[in-house]
C-alpha cells in the first residue's frame, strides 16, 4: 500500500512538472490520470477519469471555439470552423497533444491494460488529456483551462485551415462514394499555369470514368479540396 501511494505522489508531482500548473485539490489530477480499469481493481474502488473527460470535452470545444472565432471568424463560414475544430479536438489530435506532453508515463492503468500497452492507445491518452483539461478548469476556473488549451494547440492553428478542411471534403466525398459505388474518386491534374510565385491548378475529378468535378487553385491540394467540395454538392 506504501509502495503505490509513493507512485500516486510521484505520478502527481510529474504531471504538475509537465503541464506547469500546480492543483490546490490533489484529487483532482489523480482522478484525472486514473483509468477505469485501474480503478475496479482497487479496494475500495476509486474514481476514474470518466466524468472528467466528459468536462474536458466541453471546455476544449469551447475555447477552441473562442480561438477560432478570434482568430479565423471573420473569414470563414459556420461551417468551415466546425469542420476546423473538429480536426483540432478529434481523437488522434488529442493523444498526439498528449504524447507530446508526456501524459502516456502518468496514466494509472489496470494489470490487463498495463500488458497490452493501454498507455499508447489513441482513445486512453485522449480521454486522459480532456480528463486533465476538465481537472484544470474545476480546480482553477476557465482562465488557467484556457491557458493550458492555448499553450499545446496554439502552433496547430496555422495547419487546421489546409489539413481541417482538406480532411474534411475529400474524406466525406470518399465515404460517400464508398457507400454508394464501392469506389473511390480519382484526382488528376489538368493544368499548371501562372508564374511560379502565382501558381494555379486545375484538378479534374473522376468517378467511376465520369467527370464529376473541376477546380482550381494556388496548390494541388487546395483544388482538389474545391473539386471534392463541388462534387459532393452535386451526389447529395
Amino acid at each position: 500500500m506504501q509502495k503505490k501511494q509513493i507512485q500516486k505522489r510521484s505520478n502527481i508531482s510529474e504531471l504538475e512538472q509537465k503541464i506547469g500548473y500546480r492543483f490546490s485539490n490533489k484529487s483532482l489530477p489523480k482522478q484525472a490520470i486514473t483509468h477505469r480499469s485501474y480503478a475496479v481493481e482497487q479496494t475500495p474502488r476509486v474514481l476514474d477519469n470518466e466524468r472528467l473527460e466528459f468536462l474536458g470535452d466541453a471546455v476544449l470545444g469551447l475555447v477552441v471555439s473562442h480561438m477560432l472565432y478570434f482568430r479565423y471568424g471573420s473569414g470563414y463560414k459556420e461551417g468551415d470552423l466546425s469542420r476546423i475544430r473538429a480536426f483540432l479536438v478529434n481523437e488522434s489530435q488529442l493523444a498526439r497533444q498528449a504524447r507530446k506532453l508526456g501524459l502516456a508515463s502518468c496514466i494509472l492503468l489496470g494489470k490487463g491494460e498495463a500488458r497490452c500497452n493501454g498507455s499508447n492507445k489513441d482513445s486512453i491518452l485522449a480521454d486522459a488529456f480532456e480528463a486533465l483539461v476538465g481537472a484544470i478548469y474545476l480546480d482553477g476556473g476557465i482562465e488557467p483551462a484556457f491557458l493550458f488549451i492555448k499553450r499545446w494547440f496554439d502552433d496547430l492553428f496555422d495547419i487546421a485551415l489546409d489539413f481541417g478542411l482538406e480532411q474534411d471534403y475529400k474524406t466525406n466525398l470518399q465515404e460517400i462514394t464508398q457507400r454508394l459505388y464501392h469506389e473511390t474518386p480519382v484526382y488528376e491534374v489538368e493544368q499548371v499555369s501562372g508564374p511560379d510565385h502565382e501558381r494555379l491548378f486545375t484538378v479534374a475529378l473522376y468517378l467511376r470514368g465520369d467527370m464529376l468535378a473541376r477546380a482550381t487553385g494556388s496548390s494541388k491540394k487546395e483544388a482538389e479540396q474545391r473539386a471534392a467540395e463541388i462534387a459532393i454538392g452535386k451526389l447529395k
